[in-house]
C-alpha cells in the first residue's frame, strides 16, 4: 500500500488549516497501515506524518514510513492550536480537555477511502472469493432440523478455514417469519421443509471487508414466495446494471426500488439499497431514496434490494460489485438463481 500517496492526497485537500489530527483508528490505518485500539496521526501540509500509539504497538510500528512516538495520550501528544481535527470521531470530553484552539473539519479521509486502489480492490477480491466458497461448501448443512444459529456458526467457521482473518460482521441466517426482519440475529428457531432461508454475511480479509446475501428455499414452495424471489431477484438485477462511475446514488436505488413499488411493495423495501465496503462495513458512498452525489471509477458498493413481509418471511439478494468505466466488476459470483436444497 502506497501510504505516503495517501497522506499526500489528503494534505492536498482544501481544509484551510497547516495540519489534520486524525483519530479513527480506521483511518490512522488507511493512512500509515498501522491496525490498532488507540493511534492518532498527524498530517502535515507538505504531506509529512508523525504517528502516536501506545507501548502495545509500538512494535507494529516497525518499517512503517512515518516518525513515530510512543504515549498513552495519543491524541494530546500530537494536538496543538491550530490543527485540524476528524469532528466526527473526537469525543467532547477530548475536544474539551486538549483546548479550543482545534479546528473542526468535515470528514475527510472518508473521502479519499471511497476510491480504491487496485490493490485494495485485490483484497475485496479475496474477502469475496472467500465469501462465495464458504456458501458453496455449507450448503449441505442447511436443511430442516438444523438451527439458526449452527447455520450460522459453520458459515463463519468455513470462512476462517479458507482464510478470513473473521467473519466480517455478525452473520445473519434469518429462517420463515424471521426473514421479514432484515437485521435478524440468529436464534434456535429450526428451519423447516418449506422455509426460505436468507443468509447475510462476509469474511474480513487483512482488513477489507466482503458482504453479500444469498436467499435459498428449503423444498417445495408456495406461488407467493416464488413470486417474491423472483422480484427480488430481477430488482438486483437492474440495481447492478445500474452501477457505473458517474450514476447518481439515488438514481441506481430507484432502479430496484421503482420495480418493487410497482408491483406493490413499497413499503415492504425499508432500507437503502446499498453502501461501500472497505476497511468498514458500511462506509461511503450510500445508495437511497434521499442520498446525493455520484459514483466514481473504482468504487466498491453493495447491491442488496428485498421485500419483507411481517409473520411470512421475505427474501434479500445482495452483491458487492466495483464500478469500472463501460461496466461494473462483480466481486461476488454465487449464482442469484433460486436454490432449493
Amino acid at each position: 500500500m502506497d501510504f505516503a500517496r495517501r497522506r499526500a492526497a489528503l494534505a492536498a485537500l482544501p481544509h484551510g488549516v497547516e495540519a489534520v489530527l486524525v483519530t479513527s483508528p480506521v483511518n490512522v490505518r488507511y493512512l500509515t497501515g498501522l491496525d490498532s485500539s488507540n493511534a492518532a496521526v498527524l498530517v502535515r501540509a507538505d504531506g509529512s506524518a508523525r504517528l502516536a500509539t501506545d507501548s502495545r504497538y509500538i512494535d507494529k510500528t516497525r518499517g512503517l514510513d512515518v516518525e513515530v512516538v510512543e504515549a498513552t495520550d495519543v491524541a494530546g501528544e500530537l494536538a496543538a492550536k491550530g490543527v485540524g481535527i476528524e469532528a466526527g470521531h473526537m469525543t467532547v470530553a477530548v475536544y474539551n480537555r486538549l483546548g479550543e484552539g482545534l479546528v473542526a473539519l468535515e470528514p475527510l479521509v472518508e473521502r479519499l477511502r471511497t476510491v480504491k486502489d487496485e490493490e485494495e480492490i485485490e483484497l475485496l477480491r479475496t474477502a469475496c472469493a472467500i465469501s462465495d466458497q464458504a456458501f458453496a461448501d455449507i450448503q449441505d448443512r442447511i436443511r430442516p432440523g438444523v438451527t439458526e444459529r449452527e447455520v450460522a456458526r459453520v458459515l463463519e467457521a468455513r470462512m476462517v478455514e479458507l482464510g478470513a482473518d473473521r467473519p466480517a460482521f455478525e452473520s445473519i441466517v434469518a429462517a420463515g417469519e424471521n426473514g421479514a426482519v432484515p437485521h435478524h440475529a440468529p436464534t434456535d428457531r429450526e428451519l423447516r421443509a418449506g422455509d426460505l432461508v436468507t443468509l447475510d454475511f462476509g469474511a474480513l480479509y487483512k482488513g477489507y471487508h466482503a458482504d453479500m446475501t444469498r436467499t435459498v428455499a428449503l423444498g417445495h414452495l408456495d406461488g407467493w414466495q416464488r413470486e417474491v424471489y423472483d422480484l427480488v431477484r430481477e430488482a438486483q438485477r437492474t440495481g447492478r446494471e445500474a452501477v457505473r462511475p458517474g450514476a447518481g446514488a439515488s438514481d441506481v436505488d430507484a432502479a430496484s426500488r421503482s420495480l418493487i413499488a410497482e408491483a406493490g411493495h413499497a413499503e415492504h423495501f425499508r432500507h437503502g439499497l446499498g453502501h461501500g465496503v472497505g476497511l468498514e462495513i458500511h462506509e461511503e458512498p450510500f445508495l437511497g431514496p434521499s442520498r446525493t452525489g455520484r459514483l466514481e471509477d473504482r468504487v466498491p458498493i453493495t447491491v442488496e434490494p428485498g421485500v419483507y413481509l411481517p409473520g411470512r418471511g421475505g427474501v434479500r439478494i445482495e452483491d458487492t460489485l466495483v464500478t469500472r468505466e463501460g461496466g461494473s466488476e462483480l466481486l461476488t459470483k454465487t449464482t442469484k438463481e433460486l436454490l432449493v436444497l
